[in-house]
């Protein structure tokens, strides 16, 4: 099954990155160790120690003078730099370079990788824009979970999924279905899902369901095949909810939310966590759905509405060409 190489994939938001704190991530079956200096540059190793194997993830970093840093093997505490050079002991000069940068492109905060492939589409400059005009809310769900590229995507342009995975937090009654505009690998999708009012038990069991607005109104820009952006309008402001996936292997994919908002007044920062909350269980209850889907089983019914799922399922097949038919309506 396809991974879709050449595409461009937000591996994080450097605020996911603590100081001179390794991070972990996955790319194509490959593990690598991701780390910010002092001087707020980023960089990635891959993330097995050549001398005996050891993931330099579990390591730490050292700190130069300058601000720059080392990543440190757990093992034998051996210290590559960022071109993955290390100094032996007892030797005063570095080694070549014994383990490979993955690539990265920095824009602002955000931090692309095609994955040592060659590009085939462009990076999105939506999110730039995004953050030149709201407001960093946070990030909420990194999660890895155990399904192909195909369904994940597939679930998050399913604009009839509502109803059932997200039930007990949105309490949907319908979806009412605007239009979708159809542009290669861009769309966009409008609708309105009404929901029901939570009663005083659901409130007590899940608080954030004060977050969510008696109507829905969603608009969604779709950039095939590594993100979607809901926004939305409610009492207290607009909110740009960005979702991101990451083939991190075959049968595994990578997918979290970095939310960004227009609050109409200070005192709805206090609904910050709040707003995270609720981004976060729409990513677990999309998890566990997801870990039940066999991805092998034929769609055998259609629904009103799919015509996300049949963009995707074009675009995936014809990657990384644009072929007709233009699904807009």
């Amino acid at each position: 099954m396809s991974m879709l190489e050449g595409a461009p994939w937000l591996l994080a938001h450097k605020s996911m990155l603590s100081v001179n704190q390794p991070m972990k991530i996955s790319l194509y079956g490959e593990d690598y160790v991701l780390w910010k200096d002092e001087n707020d540059q980023i960089h990635a190793l891959s993330n097995t120690c050549t001398h005996m194997g050891a993931a330099l993830s579990e390591g730490w970093c050292t700190t130069a003078q300058d601000g720059s840093s080392k990543v440190v093997c757990p093992f034998h505490a051996l210290e590559f730099d960022a071109t993955g050079c290390t100094i032996l002991p007892g030797s005063h000069k570095p080694t070549k370079s014994l383990i490979k940068p993955l690539a990265l492109i920095i824009q602002n905060d955000f931090i692309w990788s095609y994955g040592d492939h060659a590009p085939k589409i462009p990076i999105p400059t939506i999110f730039n824009e995004i953050a030149a005009d709201y407001e960093f809310i946070g990030m909420a769900g990194d999660t890895s979970v155990a399904t192909p590229l195909l369904p994940m995507l597939m679930n998050n342009h399913d604009y009839n999924h509502q109803n059932g995975t997200h039930r007990d937090l949105f309490r949907i009654e319908q979806v009412q279905f605007g239009e979708f505009i159809d542009q290669g690998h861009y769309s966009e999708a409008s609708f309105k899902t009404p929901t029901a009012t939570p009663t005083w038990s659901e409130i007590r069991r899940n608080p954030v369901v004060l977050a969510i607005p008696k109507i829905i109104d969603a608009h969604l820009k779709n950039y095939f095949p590594s993100s979607v952006i809901f926004n939305s309008s409610f009492s207290y402001g607009t909110v740009a909810q960005c979702h991101f996936f990451v083939p991190e292997a075959i049968d595994r994919t990578r997918t979290y939310i970095l939310l960004f908002a227009q609050l109409k007044s200070p005192i709805f920062r206090l609904m910050r966590q709040s707003l995270l909350d609720v981004c976060k269980t729409v990513v677990d209850q999309d998890t566990q759905i997801l870990q039940q889907v066999d991805p092998n089983q034929p769609q055998q019914i259609k629904l009103n509405n799919e015509v996300g799922m049949d963009w995707v399922q074009r675009n995936y097949k014809s990657w990384p060409s644009i072929v007709t038919p233009n699904l807009s309506r």
